[in-house]
């Protein structure tokens, strides 16, 4: 397959494992239980990856409790009121405050990295967050003897050593997770929220060579969670001139569930360079129609009429289970809906004889 083709992240967790986490957070297991229950999770998720025809696959994020707060296990300075994001359906998901500093990371992202190649030899590619969605921890009240300033300077830090551990142990690509691009322009629509996240992560990855950055890519969609979003009515057009600031060598960008693709990647056209590979999003995790492959095709083919077919690679819209506890999409639908990806994306190889 000449077309590249990569997951997202998050693959929806077996029945055993939530309960095993339900378990242990109430006492009732041992550590020792419920990482039995994470390797056999992860395991399946690998064997069902590599069935799937895959070139590239993920740990599914079996392990992790979210794919946002992920640094924070082991941090201990965290009070449970901080920033709420509210989605299209009602519900929301809630961020932990920082109390007190100096800000460190109590888990990098190498570990689950490192457990994933133990059972493949095919290419892991690994997911981290943003250090502007982790800024959102700090309070706009401050910290009384730990300013903002010195917040964001160990956030840069902690964010770097996440994206370098993971390079310096073989990861495929390294994909930053800014799902809350789209949302800053809700937040603040005159732009100066998503200017600002996009500065800080720049700074991270100032430290990085040219070549590294080709390896590191960033992950925007609307939001996916219990089969709603935070921010689709935010116009795309709107994300995309601050989005191509950020210097990565890969984007990979939902558009599955959008209604207007061609308005999007007409858009998108005008700021990717040439050295840049634009992973489209081709299944949508919140539709719970499982695409064919020919509709995978097709929407390839609709990308590489405007996009340069060496620029193009194919993606899910999202992650399928962001938040451990979401369980709208089976692991069935969602493996399902992979193998259409990567069958569909090689059926649009062959007919660009790309």
């Amino acid at each position: 397959m000449s077309i590249a083709t990569e997951p997202i992240g998050s693959i929806p967790r077996p029945a055993e494992l939530l309960s095993a986490m339900r378990k242990y957070a109430e006492g009732s297991i041992s550590e020792d239980e419920l990482r039995g229950a994470e390797d056999a999770a992860l395991r399946d998720t690998i064997e069902r990856f590599e069935c799937t025809g895959s070139p590239i696959i993920s740990d599914g994020e079996q392990t992790k409790p979210n794919f946002a707060t992920y640094p924070l296990a082991g941090f201990k300075c965290l009070a449970a009121d901080g920033v709420v994001i509210p989605f299209a359906d009602g519900h929301t998901r809630q961020l932990p405050r920082l109390t007190s500093g100096p800000f460190r990371f109590g888990t990098h992202a190498v570990a689950y990295l490192k457990a994933a190649q133990q059972y493949t030899r095919l290419p892991v590619k690994q997911a981290v967050i943003s250090v502007s969605a982790l800024s959102l921890l700090y309070p706009e009240t401050g910290i009384r003897g730990y300013s903002r300033e010195a917040f964001l300077e160990d956030l840069v830090r902690e964010g770097a050593s996440d994206i370098r551990g993971c390079l310096d142990a073989g990861a495929a690509c390294v994909q930053i997770d800014f799902t809350e691009g789209r949302l800053a322009l809700k937040l603040d629509p005159s732009g100066g929220l998503l200017d600002s996240f996009v500065s800080l992560n720049n700074r991270v990855l100032e430290g990085f060579t040219s070549e590294e950055r080709k390896r590191i890519g960033v992950h925007t969609c609307p939001g996916g969670d219990r089969d709603s979003t935070h921010s689709a009515d935010v116009d795309y057009l709107n994300l995309l001139p601050a989005l191509f600031r950020l210097r990565v060598g890969r984007f990979y960008v939902q558009l599955a569930s959008e209604t207007d693709r061609g308005r999007v990647l007409t858009a998108i056209k005008k700021f990717l360079a040439p050295d840049q590979i634009l992973f489209v999003g081709v299944t949508d995790p919140i539709d719970p129609r499982i695409e064919t492959p020919e509709e995978v095709r097709d929407r390839v083919l609709e990308a590489a009429e405007i996009i340069p077919v060496e620029s193009v690679g194919t993606t899910d819209d999202c992650g399928f289970s962001p938040f451990a506890d979401d369980t709208s999409t089976s692991r069935e639908t969602a493996f399902a809906k992979v193998r259409s990806r990567v069958e569909g994306t090689r059926m649009a190889s062959e007919v660009l004889g790309a």
